[in-house]
C-alpha cells in the first residue's frame, strides 16, 4: 500500500493556494469542481500530494491540534528569514531534539500546523 495524499478542508481556497504554492513551494497538478460550491486542488509533484478542498457548506472545518505536515528545507535559518519577510512567523521552535534534525512550525491560512525540517549531516 502506498500513501497518496493528505486532505485539508480549507476556509479560503485562494489564501490556501497562495500559501502552499508560494510559501511551501508546491505546484498545482490538478484541480476540479465536482459539484456546485466545491473546489478540489491537488498540489505536489512527488509520490505524496496535498489535497485542498473548499466546500461552501463547510466554512468552519476542524483540525486536530497535534497533527502537522512536514516539509524539508535546506536551512532552517534561511527559511525562517524568508517566511518572516513574507509576514509569516513561527508558532513553535526552532527545535533541535538531536544532532541530525532541526525544525519549526508555522500555521497555514486555515490553522493547520506546517513543519519545516532541516536534516543535518551526521558528525
Amino acid at each position: 500500500m502506498k500513501f497518496c495524499w493528505v486532505t485539508i478542508n480549507v476556509r479560503n481556497m485562494e489564501e490556501s493556494l497562495q500559501f502552499y504554492e508560494n510559501v511551501v513551494g508546491l505546484k498545482v497538478v490538478r484541480s476540479m469542481n465536482p459539484m456546485p460550491g466545491t473546489e478540489i486542488v491537488f498540489l505536489g509533484e512527488g509520490e505524496t500530494q496535498v489535497e485542498l478542498i473548499k466546500n461552501e457548506k463547510n466554512n468552519s472545518p476542524e483540525y486536530g491540534k497535534d497533527i502537522s505536515l512536514g516539509f524539508v528545507t535546506s536551512s532552517i535559518e534561511k527559511e525562517m528569514e524568508r517566511l518572516k519577510s513574507a509576514g509569516i512567523t513561527a508558532i513553535q521552535g526552532p527545535f533541535q531534539p538531536n544532532p541530525t534534525i532541526k525544525f519549526f512550525y508555522v500555521s497555514d491560512p486555515s490553522g493547520v500546523k506546517i513543519q519545516f525540517v532541516e536534516n543535518l549531516p551526521r558528525a
